[in-house]
Protein backbone atom coordinates (compact mmCIF):
# COMPACT_ATOMS: atom_id res chain seq x y z
CA UNK A 1 0.00 0.00 0.00
CA UNK A 2 1.04 3.23 -0.54
CA UNK A 3 0.96 6.29 0.44
CA UNK A 4 0.62 9.92 -0.73
CA UNK A 5 2.59 12.36 1.17
CA UNK A 6 0.89 15.01 3.46
CA UNK A 7 1.48 18.00 2.15
CA UNK A 8 3.47 20.12 4.88
CA UNK A 9 1.28 23.09 7.13
CA UNK A 10 2.06 26.00 6.08
CA UNK A 11 3.88 27.85 9.18
CA UNK A 12 1.47 30.45 9.54
CA UNK A 13 -1.27 28.30 10.00
CA UNK A 14 0.63 26.66 12.68
CA UNK A 15 1.31 30.00 14.49
CA UNK A 16 -2.57 31.25 14.63
CA UNK A 17 -3.56 28.05 16.08
CA UNK A 18 -1.23 28.82 18.81
CA UNK A 19 -2.63 32.06 18.96
CA UNK A 20 -6.18 30.50 19.33
CA UNK A 21 -5.10 28.02 21.54
CA UNK A 22 -3.52 30.42 24.11
CA UNK A 23 -6.58 33.00 23.32
CA UNK A 24 -9.44 30.57 24.61
CA UNK A 25 -6.69 29.54 27.99
CA UNK A 26 -6.96 33.27 28.76
CA UNK A 27 -10.35 33.42 28.10
CA UNK A 28 -11.63 30.64 30.43
CA UNK A 29 -9.19 32.22 33.24
CA UNK A 30 -10.99 35.70 32.91
CA UNK A 31 -14.54 34.08 32.78
CA UNK A 32 -13.60 31.94 35.55
CA UNK A 33 -11.94 34.52 37.67
CA UNK A 34 -14.58 36.93 36.79
CA UNK A 35 -17.57 34.70 37.89
CA UNK A 36 -16.08 34.18 41.23
CA UNK A 37 -15.35 37.55 41.85
CA UNK A 38 -19.26 38.22 41.08
CA UNK A 39 -20.19 35.50 42.95
CA UNK A 40 -17.62 37.33 46.19
CA UNK A 41 -19.13 40.67 45.91
CA UNK A 42 -23.13 39.21 45.57
CA UNK A 43 -22.02 37.01 49.01
CA UNK A 44 -20.44 39.93 50.20
CA UNK A 45 -23.61 42.14 49.69
CA UNK A 46 -25.73 39.55 51.08
CA UNK A 47 -23.36 39.18 54.30
CA UNK A 48 -22.47 42.70 54.87
CA UNK A 49 -18.28 43.90 55.42
CA UNK A 50 -16.47 41.56 57.56
CA UNK A 51 -15.26 44.25 59.12
CA UNK A 52 -17.13 47.37 59.65
CA UNK A 53 -14.08 49.41 60.18
CA UNK A 54 -12.66 48.23 56.69
CA UNK A 55 -16.49 50.17 55.11
CA UNK A 56 -15.14 54.11 53.92
CA UNK A 57 -16.41 56.13 56.48
CA UNK A 58 -18.62 59.32 55.52
CA UNK A 59 -17.33 62.47 57.55
CA UNK A 60 -16.40 65.60 56.90
CA UNK A 61 -12.45 65.99 56.22
CA UNK A 62 -10.19 68.08 58.41
CA UNK A 63 -12.43 68.12 61.47
CA UNK A 64 -9.90 67.71 64.82
CA UNK A 65 -9.96 64.44 66.67
CA UNK A 66 -7.96 63.26 69.45
CA UNK A 67 -6.38 59.66 69.36
CA UNK A 68 -5.42 57.88 72.63
CA UNK A 69 -3.24 54.90 71.45
CA UNK A 70 -2.44 52.33 74.12
CA UNK A 71 0.88 50.38 74.96
CA UNK A 72 0.84 47.20 73.22
CA UNK A 73 -2.00 48.46 70.32
CA UNK A 74 -1.25 46.12 67.20
CA UNK A 75 -1.32 47.33 64.12
CA UNK A 76 -5.14 45.90 63.55
CA UNK A 77 -6.32 47.47 66.71
CA UNK A 78 -4.85 50.94 65.78
CA UNK A 79 -6.49 50.90 61.98
CA UNK A 80 -9.74 49.93 64.16
CA UNK A 81 -9.73 52.79 65.87
CA UNK A 82 -8.45 55.09 63.16
CA UNK A 83 -11.64 53.96 61.18
CA UNK A 84 -13.97 54.87 63.56
CA UNK A 85 -13.17 57.92 64.62
CA UNK A 86 -12.69 58.47 60.72
CA UNK A 87 -9.20 59.79 60.62
CA UNK A 88 -9.13 57.02 57.65
CA UNK A 89 -11.39 55.69 54.99
CA UNK A 90 -10.79 52.25 56.31
CA UNK A 91 -8.54 49.77 58.97
CA UNK A 92 -7.49 48.19 55.39
CA UNK A 93 -5.99 51.06 53.87
CA UNK A 94 -4.13 51.44 57.08
CA UNK A 95 -2.90 48.21 57.52
CA UNK A 96 -1.56 48.58 53.76
CA UNK A 97 0.19 51.83 54.91
CA UNK A 98 1.96 50.43 57.63
CA UNK A 99 3.25 47.45 55.89
CA UNK A 100 4.00 49.60 53.26
CA UNK A 101 7.08 51.02 55.23
CA UNK A 102 7.14 47.98 57.08
CA UNK A 103 6.29 50.28 60.41
CA UNK A 104 4.15 47.61 62.24
CA UNK A 105 7.02 47.47 65.34
CA UNK A 106 7.41 51.24 65.10
CA UNK A 107 4.26 52.69 65.75
CA UNK A 108 4.29 54.44 69.35
CA UNK A 109 1.79 55.35 72.04
CA UNK A 110 -0.02 58.21 73.23
CA UNK A 111 -2.24 61.03 72.77
CA UNK A 112 -1.90 62.16 69.05
CA UNK A 113 -3.74 65.74 67.72
CA UNK A 114 -5.09 64.36 64.18
CA UNK A 115 -7.92 65.23 61.84
CA UNK A 116 -10.32 63.23 59.95
CA UNK A 117 -9.80 61.47 56.85
CA UNK A 118 -6.07 61.80 56.60
CA UNK A 119 -4.04 60.39 54.46
CA UNK A 120 -2.55 56.95 55.91
CA UNK A 121 1.00 57.08 55.06
CA UNK A 122 0.88 60.42 56.95
CA UNK A 123 -0.76 58.73 59.83
CA UNK A 124 2.00 55.76 60.09
CA UNK A 125 4.43 58.62 59.63
CA UNK A 126 2.90 60.24 62.80
CA UNK A 127 2.73 57.47 64.69
CA UNK A 128 6.35 56.08 63.63
CA UNK A 129 7.57 60.01 65.11
CA UNK A 130 5.56 59.41 68.14
CA UNK A 131 3.62 62.11 70.12
CA UNK A 132 4.62 65.78 70.57
CA UNK A 133 4.54 66.58 73.95
CA UNK A 134 2.14 69.63 75.10
CA UNK A 135 3.52 72.63 75.92
CA UNK A 136 3.23 76.10 77.28
CA UNK A 137 5.26 79.34 76.87
CA UNK A 138 5.70 81.51 79.63
CA UNK A 139 7.43 84.92 79.75
CA UNK A 140 9.22 85.86 82.46
CA UNK A 141 9.42 89.73 82.56
CA UNK A 142 12.97 91.31 84.20
CA UNK A 143 12.40 93.66 86.81
CA UNK A 144 9.42 91.02 88.79
CA UNK A 145 10.15 90.53 92.64
CA UNK A 146 9.79 86.53 93.24
CA UNK A 147 6.88 86.89 94.66
CA UNK A 148 5.43 88.61 91.58
CA UNK A 149 7.11 86.16 89.32
CA UNK A 150 5.62 82.79 91.77
CA UNK A 151 1.85 85.03 91.09
CA UNK A 152 2.72 85.12 87.03
CA UNK A 153 3.70 81.40 86.65
CA UNK A 154 0.27 80.22 88.75
CA UNK A 155 -1.71 82.54 86.16
CA UNK A 156 0.21 81.13 83.15
CA UNK A 157 1.40 77.28 84.60
CA UNK A 158 -1.28 74.32 85.73
CA UNK A 159 -0.01 75.13 89.49
CA UNK A 160 -1.04 77.05 92.42
CA UNK A 161 1.18 79.71 93.82
CA UNK A 162 1.29 77.34 96.91
CA UNK A 163 2.85 74.48 94.97
CA UNK A 164 5.66 76.86 93.22
CA UNK A 165 6.62 78.50 96.96
CA UNK A 166 6.74 74.83 98.29
CA UNK A 167 9.23 73.68 95.80
CA UNK A 168 11.23 76.98 95.93
CA UNK A 169 11.13 76.94 99.50
CA UNK A 170 11.71 73.16 100.08
CA UNK A 171 14.91 72.18 99.11
CA UNK A 172 14.01 71.13 95.44
CA UNK A 173 15.61 73.45 93.60
CA UNK A 174 18.93 74.73 94.21
CA UNK A 175 21.49 77.40 92.83
CA UNK A 176 25.29 77.55 92.67
CA UNK A 177 25.31 81.63 92.85
CA UNK A 178 24.94 81.77 96.70
CA UNK A 179 24.69 79.48 100.04
CA UNK A 180 21.57 79.40 101.43
CA UNK A 181 20.18 79.53 105.00
CA UNK A 182 18.74 76.85 106.83
CA UNK A 183 15.32 78.85 107.02
CA UNK A 184 15.11 79.72 103.48
CA UNK A 185 12.69 82.52 102.76
CA UNK A 186 11.02 83.88 99.05
CA UNK A 187 13.80 86.95 99.85
CA UNK A 188 16.64 84.21 99.87
CA UNK A 189 15.88 83.41 96.11
CA UNK A 190 15.72 87.06 95.06
CA UNK A 191 17.02 87.68 91.94
CA UNK A 192 18.18 83.80 91.80
CA UNK A 193 15.83 82.82 88.58
CA UNK A 194 16.79 84.47 85.24
CA UNK A 195 13.75 86.18 83.31
CA UNK A 196 13.51 85.02 80.16
CA UNK A 197 10.66 83.25 77.71
CA UNK A 198 10.59 79.31 78.16
CA UNK A 199 8.41 76.31 76.58
CA UNK A 200 7.91 73.89 79.58
CA UNK A 201 5.78 70.22 78.98
CA UNK A 202 2.44 70.73 80.67
CA UNK A 203 3.51 67.45 82.95
CA UNK A 204 6.52 69.57 84.13
CA UNK A 205 6.03 69.89 87.79
CA UNK A 206 6.94 72.87 89.73
CA UNK A 207 10.40 72.24 91.10
CA UNK A 208 11.53 71.19 87.34
CA UNK A 209 10.23 74.74 85.82
CA UNK A 210 11.86 76.74 88.53
CA UNK A 211 15.25 74.95 88.56
CA UNK A 212 15.45 75.28 85.31
CA UNK A 213 15.21 78.96 85.84
CA UNK A 214 18.12 78.68 88.15
CA UNK A 215 20.20 76.99 86.33
CA UNK A 216 19.58 79.23 83.27
CA UNK A 217 20.73 82.58 85.59
CA UNK A 218 23.60 80.16 86.39
CA UNK A 219 24.68 80.17 82.73
CA UNK A 220 23.92 83.65 82.76
CA UNK A 221 26.15 84.48 85.54
CA UNK A 222 29.15 82.10 84.37
CA UNK A 223 28.91 83.85 80.93
CA UNK A 224 30.13 87.21 82.21
CA UNK A 225 33.59 88.52 82.99
CA UNK A 226 33.51 89.64 86.26
CA UNK A 227 36.81 89.94 86.95
CA UNK A 228 37.46 93.63 87.78
CA UNK A 229 34.44 93.40 89.90
CA UNK A 230 36.03 91.01 91.69
CA UNK A 231 39.10 93.01 91.99
CA UNK A 232 37.34 95.18 94.01
CA UNK A 233 36.75 93.00 96.46
CA UNK A 234 33.33 91.69 95.51
CA UNK A 235 31.86 88.51 94.80
CA UNK A 236 29.55 87.26 91.86
CA UNK A 237 26.14 87.51 94.69
CA UNK A 238 26.93 90.46 94.65
CA UNK A 239 27.09 91.36 91.43
CA UNK A 240 23.38 90.46 90.73
CA UNK A 241 22.59 92.59 93.88
CA UNK A 242 24.08 95.60 91.53
CA UNK A 243 22.60 94.05 88.18
CA UNK A 244 18.90 94.07 90.55
CA UNK A 245 19.14 97.60 91.69
CA UNK A 246 20.17 99.01 87.32
CA UNK A 247 16.98 96.83 86.36
CA UNK A 248 14.82 98.35 88.89
CA UNK A 249 16.20 101.89 88.20
CA UNK A 250 16.62 101.78 84.14
CA UNK A 251 14.42 102.18 81.36
CA UNK A 252 16.33 103.23 78.82
CA UNK A 253 18.88 100.63 77.84
CA UNK A 254 21.79 102.92 76.99
CA UNK A 255 21.83 104.19 80.65
CA UNK A 256 22.63 100.39 82.30
CA UNK A 257 25.89 101.14 81.96
CA UNK A 258 25.89 105.07 83.25
CA UNK A 259 23.68 104.19 86.47
CA UNK A 260 26.20 101.32 87.11
CA UNK A 261 28.85 103.65 87.05
CA UNK A 262 27.30 105.63 89.45
CA UNK A 263 26.66 103.35 92.17
CA UNK A 264 30.23 102.07 91.49
CA UNK A 265 31.59 105.20 92.09
CA UNK A 266 29.34 105.84 95.17
CA UNK A 267 30.86 102.50 96.26
CA UNK A 268 34.24 103.56 96.25
CA UNK A 269 33.56 106.61 98.22
CA UNK A 270 32.01 104.95 100.90
CA UNK A 271 28.55 106.57 99.87
CA UNK A 272 24.85 105.95 100.89
CA UNK A 273 23.31 104.47 97.56
CA UNK A 274 20.33 106.94 98.07
CA UNK A 275 18.58 104.41 95.40
CA UNK A 276 14.34 105.12 95.47
CA UNK A 277 13.45 101.35 94.11
CA UNK A 278 15.40 99.79 97.35
CA UNK A 279 12.59 101.72 99.96
CA UNK A 280 9.89 100.41 97.58
CA UNK A 281 11.09 97.10 98.13
CA UNK A 282 11.79 97.26 102.19
CA UNK A 283 7.66 98.80 102.08
CA UNK A 284 7.02 96.18 99.57
CA UNK A 285 5.01 98.19 97.84
CA UNK A 286 5.60 100.14 94.07
CA UNK A 287 3.11 102.48 95.45
CA UNK A 288 4.99 105.98 95.35
CA UNK A 289 2.35 107.56 97.41
CA UNK A 290 3.51 105.20 100.08
CA UNK A 291 7.73 106.41 99.52
CA UNK A 292 9.20 106.55 102.98
CA UNK A 293 13.17 107.21 103.18
CA UNK A 294 13.43 106.87 106.39
CA UNK A 295 11.50 103.33 106.63
CA UNK A 296 13.75 101.04 109.36
CA UNK A 297 15.01 98.32 106.87
CA UNK A 298 18.24 96.70 105.68
CA UNK A 299 17.40 97.24 102.31
CA UNK A 300 16.75 101.33 102.90
CA UNK A 301 19.72 102.68 100.98
CA UNK A 302 19.35 106.38 101.94
CA UNK A 303 19.58 104.82 105.67
CA UNK A 304 22.31 101.57 105.41
CA UNK A 305 25.78 102.25 103.67
CA UNK A 306 26.73 99.83 100.40
CA UNK A 307 24.36 96.99 98.76
CA UNK A 308 20.84 95.52 100.02
CA UNK A 309 21.17 92.12 101.54
CA UNK A 310 19.98 90.14 98.55
CA UNK A 311 18.73 91.27 94.74
CA UNK A 312 15.78 93.43 94.94
CA UNK A 313 14.63 91.99 91.18
CA UNK A 314 15.05 89.86 88.40
CA UNK A 315 18.12 90.95 86.52
CA UNK A 316 17.95 90.97 82.71
CA UNK A 317 21.57 89.94 81.21
CA UNK A 318 21.94 93.82 80.09
CA UNK A 319 21.48 94.81 83.71
CA UNK A 320 23.81 91.70 84.58
CA UNK A 321 26.55 93.02 81.86
CA UNK A 322 26.23 96.66 83.21
CA UNK A 323 27.08 95.66 86.39
CA UNK A 324 30.66 93.91 85.79
CA UNK A 325 31.68 96.41 82.98
CA UNK A 326 30.11 100.13 83.79
CA UNK A 327 30.91 103.14 82.11
CA UNK A 328 33.96 104.91 83.24
CA UNK A 329 32.61 108.30 84.69
CA UNK A 330 32.62 110.41 87.69
CA UNK A 331 28.92 111.02 87.96
CA UNK A 332 27.66 110.64 91.42
CA UNK A 333 24.14 111.31 91.05
CA UNK A 334 21.28 110.76 88.57
CA UNK A 335 17.32 111.64 88.34
CA UNK A 336 14.40 111.08 86.28
CA UNK A 337 14.76 113.85 83.41
CA UNK A 338 10.92 113.11 81.96
CA UNK A 339 8.34 110.85 81.81
CA UNK A 340 9.78 108.67 79.39
CA UNK A 341 12.28 107.39 81.83
CA UNK A 342 15.39 109.22 80.72
CA UNK A 343 17.90 110.17 83.25
CA UNK A 344 20.49 113.04 83.82
CA UNK A 345 23.59 112.89 85.64
CA UNK A 346 25.28 115.00 87.66
CA UNK A 347 29.35 114.94 89.36
CA UNK A 348 28.20 117.48 92.49
CA UNK A 349 25.45 117.77 94.72
CA UNK A 350 24.62 121.52 93.08
CA UNK A 351 24.66 120.24 89.83
CA UNK A 352 22.40 117.62 91.41
CA UNK A 353 19.73 119.90 92.81
CA UNK A 354 19.67 122.14 89.75
CA UNK A 355 18.84 118.95 87.77
CA UNK A 356 16.14 117.97 90.22
CA UNK A 357 14.50 121.34 90.33
CA UNK A 358 14.27 121.34 86.44
CA UNK A 359 12.82 117.72 86.54
CA UNK A 360 10.02 119.62 88.47
CA UNK A 361 9.51 122.40 86.73
CA UNK A 362 8.20 119.87 83.35
CA UNK A 363 6.31 117.58 86.10
CA UNK A 364 8.46 114.63 86.54
CA UNK A 365 8.64 113.88 90.33
CA UNK A 366 11.90 113.02 92.04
Amino acid sequence: MTFEPVPEEPFWARILKIALAAAMVVLTAVLVIGGASYLGRQVGAALGPEDETDAPVDVEPGQPVEIVIASGSSGQDIGAMLAVQGVVHSALEFEVAVRNVDAAQRLQAGTYALTTLMDPAEVVAILVAGPTPAVYRVTVIEGLRVEEMLVALAEITPHEYSELEDALLGGDVVSSLREMPEQTTLSDWEGLLFPDTYEFAKSAPPESILQRMASKMEQRVNSIDWSDWRALGYTEYEGIVLASLIEAEVRVDDERAVVSSVIHNRLAEGMKLDIDATVYYALGTRDVTRFDRTVDSPYNTYVVVGLPPTPIALPGKASLVAAASPEATEYFFYVLADRDGNHVFAKTFDEHLDNVNRARDVGVPP
